[in-house]
């Protein structure tokens, strides 16, 4: 194992997320608040640029770096950012919890958007900014801004994006890697910018714009009031965040096609369709049954393709309690927690490539019981997916499900009911933040143990990273032999 392009990285890693932390101090100066605020990022971010310095100064002699090494810096990376990153909420008091400050800043670097706080309107403004801006920072990942801003991109370094990349198949934009990184990132922040525009333009303060065009970016849902998005009881800024948190649910290959003048490959892609006929669908299921129970067709359908658009894209933004639903528009956005965002997007959740290509499957063997000896091929984005492929993806759901059912035994024994146990796992497994009754939308997660608070951060990690790099960190194997 190449111990040393690991600390190497890790240590630039830290470096930057310690010049990141200058964004809060700034946010504190402006709006004049206490020292202890601007002491809190200022002296984490400082120790943690000056300690990232003296470590990448210790350069490694081998700049090979194998899946292997891929997996553990991807795994670290996140976990290292999200504990110090906390560290500032329990110098300066707002979170005073480490447990309960790792679990909140986590929950903003993989996008869930889940929370331990009862009263976010209590926060600081530079503390409301931080754990927002870490849904920017996390939402194309952490590994993928450093590789995008970083003279020392490699080719090998495809193994760090791979394994934070989520979905079941990762492609290079172009040749180069680096390039790569940065063509999505500038891409990335583009939409952030013209989603922070429109919403100033609907009404919404710059502040307030940026703290929920930076949720919908990196579809986190992290939000600055009590009662989330439905604050502001504001339509038009509803439909933008909507269609923003849509957008950025979309594999970010398709806008570099847009970009490349490969406008054909947009309207070819399969998984596309896939993806915006489960938010149609969905939004007109929902909306009828509650038109049904003496809602309006307006604010049906105003409330109805909102949450859809929050919780299939796993941004966790609310407007309405969608747990005071009927039970089947609750069973439909159960459903839409687990297909999550497309490929190559920065939505959380199993991705829409792996079900389609399941429920693909699954027709194909129906057919095969009439027709045994037909041959038949399985057909996605035009290509024929091989049977190694389909291994894969019903290897990662066996394990998926393993996770989901172990993790579920455990908080199972702090919560009221079956609902809240297991929409409290689908939450923060698939990136999504709020789930149903005991921890919906107007509930928080701070009513666990400090054991289950760290065990659902990692399921949060798990989700992000699609487990196997977690697992890899901590198995034996791994580092049996290493000196």
């Amino acid at each position: 194992m190449n111990k040393r392009i690991i600390s190497y990285t890790l240590a630039k890693l830290i470096q930057i997320t310690g010049v990141l932390m200058g964004f809060p101090v700034v946010v504190s100066l402006i709006y004049r608040e206490p020292f202890i605020y601007t002491f809190s990022f200022l002296s984490v971010g400082a120790v943690m640029f000056i300690g990232g310095t003296l470590l990448s100064r210790i350069k490694p002699n081998n700049n090979r770096l194998y899946a292997k090494e891929g997996f553990i810096i991807v795994s670290l990376s996140w976990i290292i950012i999200s504990f110090f990153g906390g560290l500032p909420f329990v110098i300066n008091g707002d979170i005073p919890s480490v447990v309960d400050a790792f679990f909140e800043t986590a929950s903003g670097f993989t996008t869930t958007g889940a929370s331990i706080l009862d009263d976010v309107e209590a926060l600081a403004y530079s503390s409301i900014f931080w754990r927002s801006f870490s849904h920017l920072v996390g939402g194309m990942g952490v590994l993928v801004f450093a590789l995008a801003i970083s003279p020392r991109a490699e080719s090998e370094d495809v193994h760090m994006m791979r394994a934070e990349m989520p979905g079941p198949k990762f492609d290079k934009l172009v040749s180069k890697i680096v390039k790569s990184a940065q063509i999505l990132y500038l891409i990335y922040f583009a939409m952030t910018i013209v989603t922070i525009v429109l919403l100033m333009l609907t009404g919404l303060p710059l502040f307030d714009s940026m703290i929920h065009a930076f949720g919908a970016a990196g579809t986190g849902g992290f939000g600055m009031k009590n009662s989330s998005f439905g604050f502001y009881d504001n339509v038009a800024a509803e439909m933008v965040l909507s269609v923003a948190m849509i957008l950025f649910g979309v594999n970010f290959s398709l806008y570099y096609f847009i970009l490349a003048k490969k406008v054909k490959e947009v309207f070819y892609s399969e998984e596309l369709r896939w993806y915006v006929g489960f938010v149609l669908g969905s939004t007109l299921l929902i909306a009828t049954q509650l038109v049904v129970h003496e809602t309006r067709v307006g604010t049906a359908l105003r409330d109805s393709f909102f949450t859809v658009s929050s919780i299939v894209t796993t941004s966790g933004f609310s407007t309405a309690n969608f747990g005071q639903w009927p039970l089947f528009s609750q069973i439909i956005l159960l459903t839409l927690m687990f297909v999550g965002g497309m490929a190559g997007s920065t939505g959380g959740g199993l991705k829409v490539s792996r079900i389609a290509i399941m429920i693909k499957s699954g027709i194909r063997e129906y057919k095969k019981t009439f027709h045994p000896n037909r041959q038949t091929s399985l057909i996605f984005e035009g290509e024929s997916i091989k049977d190694p492929m389909l291994a894969n993806i019903s290897n990662y759901l066996a394990l998926y499900t393993i996770v989901f059912v172990l993790i579920m035994l455990s908080v199972s024994f702090e919560m009221p009911d079956f609902t809240s146990s297991f929409s409290a796992v689908a939450a923060t497994l698939n990136n999504i933040g709020p789930g149903l009754n005991a921890v919906g939308p107007s509930g928080s997660f701070s009513q666990f143990s400090n054991f289950n608070k760290l065990l659902l951060t990692f399921a949060m990690l798990m989700g992000r990273l699609e487990i196997f790099p977690i697992l890899i960190l901590f198995s034996p194997k791994t580092w049996r032999g290493v000196p």
